[in-house]
């Protein structure tokens, strides 16, 4: 029989390529709820193509009342007009790729109503992309904060990061080139926003997606 495999992994914004390659590999997905929140990750931030290169959009959240606020009590904050300004630079990053106008009304309703929690956000949203892609994870938050895993359990919470290299943490990962609309100009970028594949390439995301994934018996556990 084969073995169950399961990732944790922490919340994300609009996450990367490789977030969504382990969502489409492990059996069962843990989404951790327990970590303590840090800024400039994922959990608030999202990287897209723009015409002049790589733009992070960050989700701008509540200051918590202490320095150790856990990522499910994390309110996001209505300040600077963000979801205007994100939903723009998606609008004039993607306006012109192959699908963007297939799939705009799926994104835009999260930039028109409010969310209180960022995990909340992040959560309905990844789910809307994984039926977009025809993704079926199992998904489950985190009831506790793990720090020791048992065989077949694969912790990625801090490994899928804007400030790490992926490809020195995730041997599993290889981004494979796919179509970018900027791609003549910029070359091309990988591991961006799920939404840079899902814009450039529609319905072929998901083999984009397995061909990123190392199929290797010898596994580097993590």
């Amino acid at each position: 029989m084969k073995e169950m495999k399961t990732a944790y992994l922490s919340s994300a914004y609009l996450a990367p390529v490789e977030y969504y390659t382990k969502l489409l590999a492990y059996d069962k997905v843990f989404v951790e709820q327990h970590d303590h929140y840090i800024k400039q990750t994922y959990r608030n931030r999202c990287t897209i193509a723009g015409p002049s290169g790589e733009l992070a959009l960050s989700i701008p959240t509540v200051k918590p009342d202490t320095l150790k606020c856990p990522m499910k009590d994390i309110r996001i904050s209505d300040h600077g007009n963000w979801r205007h300004l994100h939903w723009n630079a998606i609008e004039s990053a993607y306006n012109n790729t192959p699908f963007f106008e297939y799939y705009k009304d799926d994104f835009r309703p999260f930039y028109e109503k409010k969310y209180e929690f960022l995990i909340d956000f992040n959560e309905e949203l990844c789910r809307m992309v994984c039926e977009l892609i025809d993704i079926h994870p199992t998904i489950e938050r985190t009831s506790e904060y793990k720090m020791e895993f048992a065989p077949g359990e694969y912790d990625f919470r801090e490994v899928i990061h804007p400030k790490k290299d992926f490809r020195e943490m995730d041997t599993e990962f290889v981004p494979q080139p796919y179509y970018q609309v900027f791609e003549s100009k910029l070359g091309f970028l990988p591991n961006l926003s799920i939404i840079d594949l899902l814009f450039n390439m529609g319905p072929e995301s998901l083999l984009v997606l397995d061909s990123c994934l190392v199929k290797s018996p010898n596994r580097v556990d993590h």
